[in-house]
């Protein structure tokens, strides 16, 4: 199949005559031309949005052991490893997720404190209980401070990976999502080769969550989902929600994100 556009040409060879093997021959041919449709449609779509990128910065490489590296707090941002892991710009964006994930004003689950925005944010809504597991010492550090300001609430903070974490840990109203690849294998997997950098959470969000508690992320497709990350969602959870956060600023020399709105997904148990 060679499709031809105004500024590109999508040429499709498939080398299997049983690849996509529908019943009918005009069952398989539709959906093959939706498929390619789709493809050529978000070509279109990025080539009217490329324009409004920042330049933005180049990211370094993650050398050292994440949880040891220092965590270095200035202007308004987190840096680890050089690696601009939150900036204050974000603030609006953990605004709407706190409040998506507190609805029910239950048992909260935050993977990833950063700047302690949304943590922030989740304690103003008014919440049960707040967990926290952070892999890093010197962020896990700041969390301490943050939760010793705040005696009356129950916030329990956890050091270590989300997958050593995750296991000892009971049911939650809602989780949020918010952390960072600690390496370059996973910043790999988890960010080039995912569908969003919180896929590997999708079954471990789903195991902890209660009959109707939501899962809370923000994805840096900028205002779609690809069908790829829908069916991750739809194979855990019962129902997903889509929003747009758009007069976001991030700064010229930003490392992580280039436009002026993120996606907040939230998924329903």
């Amino acid at each position: 199949m060679l499709r031809r556009y105004k500024d590109f040409a999508v040429d499709l060879d498939i080398r299997r005559d049983a690849f996509i093997d529908a019943p009918r021959a005009e069952q398989r041919r539709w959906v093959i031309h939706r498929a390619v449709d789709e493809l050529a449609e978000q070509l279109r779509h990025l080539d009217v949005i490329a324009p409004d990128f920042i330049g933005g910065t180049t990211r370094g490489e993650i050398h050292a052991n994440w949880h040891e590296s220092a965590a270095d707090y200035h202007d308004d941002q987190l840096i680890i490893e050089g690696q601009q892991v939150m900036q204050d710009w974000e603030e609006r964006l953990m605004h709407r997720m706190a409040e998506r994930v507190t609805a029910s004003h239950g048992d909260i689950l935050e993977i990833g404190f950063g700047l302690g925005l949304s943590a922030t944010f989740i304690e103003e809504q008014g919440v049960r209980s707040h967990t926290i597991v952070e892999y890093n010492d010197g962020v896990l550090d700041k969390a301490r401070q943050w939760a010793a300001g705040r005696p009356g609430s129950d916030i329990e903070l956890l050091r270590g990976h989300w997958q050593a974490a995750l296991p000892r840990l009971g049911d939650f109203d809602g989780i949020l999502w918010d952390a960072f690849p600690t390496s370059e294998a996973e910043f790999d997997q988890y960010v080039l080769r995912d569908s969003t950098v919180a896929e590997a959470f999708f079954c471990e969000a789903a195991a902890h969550l209660r009959s109707g508690g939501v899962f809370t992320y923000y994805t840096n497709e900028r205002d779609s989902l690809s069908r790829r990350h829908q069916r991750g969602l739809l194979r855990y959870f019962s129902s997903f929600a889509v929003e747009v956060v758009d007069g976001l600023r991030p700064p010229p020399d930003c490392q992580y994100w280039w436009t002026d709105r993120m996606t907040v997904v939230t998924a329903t148990r």
